[in-house]
């Protein structure tokens, strides 16, 4: 053999040789592993792996409890609405209002039930093959998948997260499982339809149903309610406002499908399903914020519902009250009327803010006004005027008490006079007929005794011998210091608290007869508004109910106990008559077209220094009072003068809060009314003669008083003293006198005594004093009275 032939014969004999030794050895690898995975192994790995899951699930059940709700779940907003119910504003992050599921009807239950989980009512509270096949998933990294029951998604919005990790998902099976045990079906269900997001920035069934359908989840009906089911498994894709053409298609088809499934489980009969169209949703509005006066009523409710809760044991301190509202979920109905809300905003923006121009003048821009309106016989606050903005001035004038209330705590003054049956200096009952000395800057005695006060009147007027009734028409400051002295100063701050003012820090000192102390629109507004209700005490109310879940906080109630008489409290109404029709607020009020007749009292007031400027006026059935404050418009806020604002020379009581009464007043009035009143003095009592007023007046009437109507003759003007210049005044003031020894009973308004002597008895009563009758001002009886 050659030695190619040699090599090719090796060559060959080494390609044989190899193919044994890999089939050699391939045989030993397959053994190999068939001894390792027998079948015997495999079974008993897998029952080991099965036993190690469960062991560890056991330990995951023990050790895994239900959780507290997170935050994100918990949030609410609370929602403040009218009177009527309507809403008002949503105060909060989270659109998110908690009802009770009792508030919902069955057949709407059943909506979600039926999109979500059929087997609800029967289920253990998980979806074993849907929850592996989540987990399987979320291994793959496929994403979320659903098939999870009501239960195991009410535990994932509640309890725990969005998050898509298997610890999660572990997490949701174990407390499903509890919660189910735990808890009832209807527990569950109300939880997972009070959490879930319906879209439109709406969070649970309530604020769903306000934002597709403008009603509450008790009105809603069985075809809406299938729309919000079906709404939860798309909720941005399927708004009908603004899905697209395969969107609606689909949501209806998903709507269709609630419905379907209803009738197959027996919920719905099939004639009340054909009958039922697709409830096509509300177009989206925006939430209610807190813009314009929204944000002051939003604040002052709270500060409301906050010292109740304080009161009522509910809250141990302020800060914890602010907490518990601040924490949401409360349902604050005020006693605002929508109407007069509406009324009262427009009557300031005509009357003042469109005369206001800060470009031309300065001092327009520091012009604040604040104005509350109240009905006398509820106590309810049914319009608030906090401001021009909240979102621009952030402080409520309507409660702000940093200002004084000049001349409108006058009439305090006479209240605790009649009240308290005071005398003047020389021993004469203070009655509206009663003549002071109203020279400007005339010292206050006292007892003989200068006192170290001597008030300028406006504009350093001199009025020498004048009426109370006068005084009170011209707001006359030296009159009504002498009589806070006259009556004594402790009684006046005393009658000032019964009436309703904040007296903490009120000194009992005669400078206060010029309302120098502070005092809001709304205490002045309650003031008035007890003289109006015939003395019987009126707490203006904000709020008049605040529910939170199933707990409702009782207000207190706005109308209290009597406070002062009735004859004291409607003599000083009948006196206010005549700042009306004869006095500070004529030009404003008594010649307004829209008045018709309709009875008014009121009193003005301007500050010192012009600083703030009130009108407080009432019909029979409506307080308000109005205040415009001076105050810089850049920090630090400083009180200002208003003189020239709206180009005016000085801002009065008389013009600018008078003309915004007066617009809203007679605007929202519903018909002409009058007074009650149990009195026989004041303006709003025909007088029987006119006094002149001298230095020794004499001591015996020249006419007894009468009980008559009111005549259709013109009157002669109230109380206005003689033309004939007096002599100068002394230092000590005149009074008319009365009969020889003053009686329990204030004689007539013009001065003479009553018919008969009221025998020395304690205070009257309320009604059917003695030697009072009522006296009504008849409508239309007397041009002056009555013009229009």
């Amino acid at each position: 053999m050659g030695r190619a032939e040699e090599r090719r014969a090796r060559q060959r004999g080494g390609r044989r040789a190899a193919p044994k030794r890999r089939r050699s050895s391939g045989a030993a690898g397959k053994s190999g592993i068939r001894r390792l995975f027998t079948w015997k192994k495999i079974l008993g790995t897998f029952l080991g792996l099965c036993l190690l899951g469960m062991g560890a699930f056991i330990v995951l059940y023990m050790v895994i409890d239900i959780p507290e709700g997170n935050a994100d779940a918990k949030r609410q907003s609370n929602i403040y609405k009218y009177s009527d119910g309507s809403i008002m504003a949503r105060d909060g992050k989270v659109n998110r209002e908690v009802v009770d599921l009792s508030r919902v009807s069955k057949d709407v239950r059943l909506t979600f039930v039926a999109a979500e989980n059929k087997t609800f009512y029967k289920d253990a509270g998980v979806d074993l093959k849907g929850t592996a096949r989540g987990l399987f998933n979320t291994l793959a990294g496929r994403g979320a998948q659903g098939g999870s029951t009501i239960t195991q998604q009410y535990v994932k919005n509640y309890y725990l997260t969005q998050e898509q990790t298997v610890s999660r998902k572990l997490k949701e099976l174990v407390i499903s499982l509890k919660l189910d045990r735990e808890k009832s079906k209807d527990h569950i269900l109300a939880g997972y339809i009070n959490t879930s997001y319906y879209g439109r920035n709406a969070y649970g069934i309530q604020a769903a149903a306000q934002a597709y359908y403008r009603t509450d989840a008790e009105k809603l009906d069985v075809a809406q309610g299938a729309y919000l089911a079906a709404l939860l498994q798309a909720p941005s894709q399927y708004d009908w406002a603004v899905a697209s053409e395969t969107g609606r298609k689909l949501v209806k088809a998903r709507w269709n499908y609630v419905l379907d499934n209803m009738v197959d489980e027996g919920w719905l009969s099939r004639s009340e399903r054909d009958g039922m169209e697709f409830p096509v949703p509300e177009e989206p509005k925006p939430v209610p914020g807190m813009e314009g006066q929204k944000g002051y009523l939003v604040n002052a409710a709270n500060a409301a519902l906050e010292r109740q809760l304080v009161a009522a044991g509910t809250a141990g301190s302020a800060k914890e009250a602010e907490a518990m509202v601040n924490a949401g979920g409360w349902t604050v109905t005020l006693n605002i009327d929508k109407k007069k809300q509406t009324a009262l905003e427009k009557s300031v923006r005509r009357q003042l803010t469109s005369k206001l121009d800060p470009d031309r003048r300065k001092v327009d821009a520091d012009v604040q006004a604040g104005a509350v309106s109240v009905n006398p016989r509820t106590g309810a606050v049914v319009a608030m005027y906090g401001g021009t903005d909240y979102f621009k001035h952030y402080v409520n004038n309507a409660t702000r008490s940093d200002y004084q209330p000049a001349s409108t705590f006058k009439p305090v003054i006479l209240a605790a006079a009649l009240e308290e049956r005071a005398e003047t200096q020389d021993g004469k009952p203070i009655t509206a007929s009663t003549v002071y000395d109203g020279t400007s800057k005339r010292p206050v005695v006292d007892n003989g005794s200068r006192v170290g006060f001597a008030p300028e009147n406006e504009d350093d007027a001199d009025y020498g011998p004048i009426s109370v009734q006068t005084a009170m028409n011209k707001s006359v400051n030296s009159v009504f210091a002498q009589m806070g002295v006259d009556v004594g100063m402790p009684e006046v701050v005393e009658v000032a608290g019964k009436l309703g003012m904040d007296t903490e820090n009120m000194e009992a000192v005669p400078a206060q007869t010029l309302g120098s102390m502070g005092a809001s629109p709304l205490e002045m507004a309650g003031v008035y508004a007890t003289l109006d209700n015939h003395g019987k005490k009126v707490t203006p109310a904000l709020v008049k109910s605040a529910e939170h879940l199933n707990r409702t906080v009782t207000m207190p109630d706005a109308v209290g106990e009597q406070v002062i008489s009735r004859e004291a409290a409607d003599t000083v109404t009948s006196v206010l008559t005549g700042v009306v029709d004869d006095g500070t607020a004529r030009a404003s009020v008594r010649d307004n077209p829209l008045r018709d007749g309709q009875q008014v009292a009121g009193k003005t007031g301007t500050s010192d220094n012009n600083k703030s400027a009130w009108f407080v006026g009432y019909t029979p059935d409506l307080v308000t009072s109005v205040g415009l404050f001076g105050e810089d418009n850049k920090p630090p806020y400083r009180q200002v003068p208003m003189y020239k604002a709206g180009g005016q020379p000085r801002v009065n009581g008389g013009g600018f809060p008078a003309q915004i009464w007066a617009a809203y007043t007679f605007g929202v009035m519903d018909e002409v009314s009058r007074f009650d009143l149990e009195t026989r003095q004041g303006a709003a009592v025909e007088p029987t003669r006119t006094p002149t007023p001298s230095q020794s007046p004499t001591k015996e009437p020249t006419q007894e008083p009468t009980t008559e109507e009111p005549s259709s003759s013109p009157p002669p003007t109230t109380q206005e003293p003689s033309t004939t210049p007096p002599t100068k005044p002394s230092t000590t003031p005149p009074t008319s006198t009365p009969p020889t020894k003053p009686s329990t009973t204030p004689p007539a308004a013009g001065g003479a005594p009553p018919a008969r002597a009221a025998p020395a008895a304690p205070a009257p009563s309320a009604r059917g004093a003695p030697g009072a009758h009522r006296a009504p001002f008849a409508r239309h009886t007397s041009p002056r009275l009555s013009r229009g």
